[in-house]
C-alpha cells in the first residue's frame, strides 16, 4: 500500500509525540522546584505523573466522540457497511476496569524506575513485553507460537541483558558529601560504589554525582523489566475478553484512561499518609506520594509545569496517532515507528547530557530491533523468502506459508490450520 500524505503526518505525529512523552517525564524528573516547606527539591512524584498520563488517555475519549459526531454528519460513509461480525457489540464499561488497573500499576512502577535509570534504557527495557506476552498467550490463550517468534524472544532477551549490563558498567561514581566522617583506612577522599549490596537505594535527589549509582540503575531497570509482566497480562486480558466486543480503539483507550485516572486519583489520598522515610519519600513529610506538594512544585516552576503538561497532551496525541496508523497501515508499521522512537529518545538523551554514549547500549538496541523484527516476521524472514523464490530454492506458495490458529467456540480449544499446496489442489 502506497503511503499518502496523511500517513506521513500520522507517522510524524506518533514519532514526535511518542518521543516527547518519555522525554518530558524524564525532563520533569531532572528539575527542581520550591516545595511546600520553602526548600528546593527535585520533582520526584511518579504517582502524580502517572495520574497525568491517564488524564491524557481520557482525552482520547473526547477525540472518539468528536470523530463519531463528524461521522454522523457525513451523508455517506467511505467505509463498507457494518455486518454482524465487525459491528461493535454492547458491552459493560466495567470490562475495562481490570486492564485499567494493570495499566495503572505498570505505569506507576515504570515511572518509579524512570527516576532511577536512563530514559533510553526505560524505552528499550519496555521491549520485554514481547517475552511475557508470548509466554502468557501460550498459557491462557492456548496459542502455538511459530518458531520465528520464539527466536525473536531469544534475541529480545539478549538485547535486554546487553542493555542492563551496559547500565551497570557505565554508572557514575558516587562521591559522599562528607568523606571525613567515614573511616575506610584509606587516603582516598572519593568512594566509588560499584557494589550492588553496599550502594543505597534512594529516590531522593542526592546530587548529580550520586544520581545514577549502580544500585539505583539496577533497581530502576529491574522495576521497568518486571512491570512488563503486568503490561503483558493487560494485553492478554484485552485480547481474550475485550476484542470480541469490537470496541473502537480510541474509545477503549478512553475508558481505560477514565478508570485509571479515577482509581489513581482516589489512591493519592491514602498515599499521602503512608510514611516511607526520607530515603524513599522525597517530599517534606516523607510519605509515599504527596500530591499537594507535587502540585505546589508545578505552580512554582513554569518549565516543570510545561513538562508535566507535555506528558498529558503528548500521550493523547501519541495514542491517537498509533491507533490511526494501525488502522490505516498495519500494526507492524506501528512497531517499526516505536523502535525508531526508542532511537530518537536515546539520541536526545545523549544530546542534552542526561547520559553518555555507550557502545554496548547501542549493541543492545540493535539486538532488540532484530528480535522484534523476527517476532513480527518483518524484514529478515521476508527477505530470505524473497531471495529463495528468486533463486528458485523455494516455491512461491510455500514462501507465503503461515501457521494459523483459530479458536473453537466450544471448549475454547485451538486447532492448527496448515495451508498447503496439496489441500488447495483438492479444494479446486
Amino acid at each position: 500500500m502506497a503511503w499518502k500524505p496523511i500517513h506521513f503526518g500520522l507517522a510524524g505525529m506518533m514519532l514526535v509525540f511518542g518521543s516527547f512523552n518519555t522525554l518530558s517525564v524524564k525532563w520533569a524528573d531532572t528539575m527542581e522546584s520550591e516545595s511546600v516547606d520553602g526548600t528546593k527539591r527535585p520533582f520526584n512524584h511518579p504517582f502524580l505523573q502517572a495520574t497525568g498520563m491517564f488524564l491524557g488517555e481520557m482525552l482520547c475519549m473526547v477525540a472518539f466522540w468528536i470523530m463519531r459526531w463528524r461521522a454522523s454528519r457525513q451523508p455517506a460513509s467511505a467505509y463498507p457497511p457494518l455486518t454482524d461480525e465487525n459491528a461493535p457489540k454492547k458491552f459493560n464499561p466495567l470490562v475495562f476496569l481490570p486492564p485499567a488497573l494493570c495499566d495503572m500499576t505498570a505505569t506507576s512502577v515504570q515511572y518509579i524506575g524512570l527516576t532511577l535509570t536512563y530514559a533510553s534504557s526505560f524505552q528499550m527495557l519496555r521491549g520485554a513485553v514481547i517475552i511475557f506476552t508470548g509466554i502468557l498467550s501460550t498459557i491462557f490463550l492456548r496459542r502455538r507460537l511459530a518458531w520465528f517468534k520464539w527466536a525473536g524472544m531469544v534475541f529480545v532477551i539478549g538485547g535486554l541483558v546487553t542493555v542492563g549490563v551496559s547500565d551497570m558498567l557505565n554508572q557514575k561514581d558516587c562521591t559522599p558529601s562528607n568523606t571525613t566522617d567515614l573511616d575506610f583506612n584509606t587516603n582516598n577522599s572519593t568512594v566509588t560504589q560499584f557494589s550492588i549490596m553496599t550502594a543505597p537505594i534512594s529516590l531522593a535527589g542526592t546530587g548529580p554525582a550520586c544520581k545514577n549509582d549502580t544500585t539505583n540503575i539496577f533497581v530502576g531497570d529491574l522495576l521497568i523489566f518486571c512491570s512488563q509482566i503486568i503490561v503483558a497480562t493487560q494485553m492478554v486480558y484485552e485480547e481474550k475478553f475485550i476484542s470480541k466486543y469490537n470496541v473502537p480503539a480510541l474509545q477503549a483507550v478512553g475508558w481505560e484512561g477514565t478508570f485509571g485516572f479515577s482509581t489513581l486519583a482516589v489512591l493519592l489520598v491514602p498515599f499521602s499518609f503512608i510514611y516511607v522515610g526520607p530515603q524513599f519519600g522525597n517530599n517534606p513529610r516523607h510519605v509515599l506520594e504527596d500530591a499537594y506538594d507535587g502540585v505546589y512544585q508545578l505552580a512554582h516552576n513554569p518549565l516543570l509545569a510545561l513538562a508535566f503538561s507535555g506528558t498529558v497532551i503528548s500521550i493523547a496525541f501519541f495514542n491517537f496517532a498509533g491507533i490511526s496508523i494501525t488502522k490505516e497501515l498495519s500494526a507492524t508499521t506501528r512497531m517499526v515507528l516505536d523502535s525508531v522512537r526508542t532511537l530518537v529518545i536515546w539520541m536526545v538523551s545523549i544530546g542534552v547530557g542526561w547520559q553518555a554514549f555507550f557502545a554496548l547500549q547501542l549493541a543492545g538496541f540493535c539486538i532488540l530491533v532484530v528480535g522484534m523484527c523476527l517476532y513480527n516476521d518483518i524484514l529478515f524472514l521476508p527477505t530470505v523468502r524473497l531471495v529463495g523464490v528468486k533463486l528458485g530454492l523455494m516455491d512461491g506458495e510455500v514462501a507465503e506459508y503461515r501457521d494459523l490458529t483459530e479458536e473453537v467456540d466450544s471448549g475454547d480449544v485451538e486447532r492448527e490450520v496448515q495451508i498447503t499446496k496439496e489441500e488447495e489442489e483438492e479444494e479446486e
